[in-house]
């Protein structure tokens, strides 16, 4: 079995293109990813930028991700990138895993308009939440984000937050640890503490406040 943890960066599509296209609100512009063996060792990584089709980068994009338009004159479109994405993760036993389902969403709306002859049902047959995952292993109603549950571990996050190859890289992290249940435990103890008011956590609380308001099941 092999497992490949996957991590989009995307960009909007302009509303007049938008308007004249009618596809997706959004377009890849970047592949991240990181592929394990059965003891979920990491073995090989991908990573790959994408030129939109519908539009430049926008502002916002550019400066959380560090991805501008001379960054991806020259890249590969996005049916060549993918179709080279998924020859990388080869035809053999495979789980795919992201943080949350807006990478497969993302997929299944483009592939629809750029390549339309991709059966999508394989990925979604493959295809795992580990965001979901998380929250459920630790009881949680509302979903942490990908920095804070690296940070719970005690680890710093590897890497620059929001390039899709470290966000893969840490979300990996995240899976290998999740396959032991006592090291999991005993690693997020500081997360159930910070909830609890009892035993709140002020070095954790210190650095990711929003947590606090975060519940888990009784």
């Amino acid at each position: 079995m092999t497992h490949v943890v996957i991590d989009l960066e995307m960009n909007p599509v302009s509303q007049a293109m938008r308007e004249l296209r009618r596809g997706p609100s959004e377009e890849v512009i970047e592949f991240g990813a990181v592929k394990l063996d059965e003891n979920f060792e990491r073995v090989d990584e991908f990573q790959c930028y994408v030129k939109p089709m519908y539009g430049t980068i926008t502002r916002h994009i550019k400066k959380l991700t560090g991805i501008t338009d001379e960054m991806l004159e020259d890249k590969e479109e996005f049916a060549a990138a993918f179709n080279r994405f998924m020859n990388w993760v080869g035809n053999g036993e495979v789980t795919l895993y992201s943080w949350s389902n807006s990478d497969i969403n993302q997929l299944r709306n483009e592939c629809a308009y750029k390549l339309e002859d991709f059966d999508i049902r394989w990925l979604e047959d493959h295809w795992v939440d580990l965001q979901k995952e998380f929250d459920d292993k630790l009881g949680l109603h509302n979903s942490l984000a990908l920095k804070h549950a690296v940070g719970a571990m005690n680890k710093n996050f590897a890497g620059t937050e929001h390039t899709a190859l470290a966000d893969a890289i840490n979300t990996a992290a995240i899976l290998k640890l999740m396959q032991d249940e006592e090291e999991f435990r005993r690693t997020m103890q500081p997360v159930i503490d910070l909830i609890n008011p009892k035993r709140l956590s002020s070095s954790i609380g210190e650095l990711y406040p929003e947590l606090s308001k975060l519940k888990f099941d009784e």
